[in-house]
């Protein structure tokens, strides 16, 4: 098979694929630049996220709950749109009602703490925590 330069996916084929018995991470597009997955977080359950080399873009699909990027916490709900940069230690917690995410992850950024400092000297300390 001939490898495309291109994917559709079908958001709803995507959210009925997922386990819905406990947490759930299922990537569905890995590529050397980017991977997109659906995370899924049941009511009541621990995140067991931390810092990751890429920067990452989450998309709301469902559910309501509470991001914490470094130390500021953010509610979440179905549209919220967040970015966190890369390295930044950060968790969903107290999750209200069934948390499903869309995941982006950047490519891995080389002179990830220098890129860190930049963002931080350019956006404030409260951007990345």
């Amino acid at each position: 098979m001939q490898k495309t330069d291109w994917e559709v996916f079908q958001l709803d084929e995507l959210i009925a694929k997922i386990e819905r018995k406990g947490v759930s991470f299922k990537e569905f597009l890995h590529t050397p630049s980017m991977s997109c997955s659906i995370y899924h977080l049941p009511t009541g359950s621990k995140d067991m996220a931390s810092a990751h080399e890429e920067d990452e873009l989450y998309l709301v699909l469902e559910g309501k709950g509470q991001l914490r990027i470094g130390e500021t916490e953010h509610h979440v709900q179905q549209g919220t749109l967040m970015y966190v940069h890369a390295a930044c230690d950060h968790a969903f917690f107290d999750i209200q009602e069934d948390l499903t995410v869309l995941a982006f992850f950047g490519s891995a950024t080389p002179g990830l703490e220098q890129n860190r400092r930049s963002f931080r000297s350019q956006h404030g300390d409260r951007a990345v925590a």
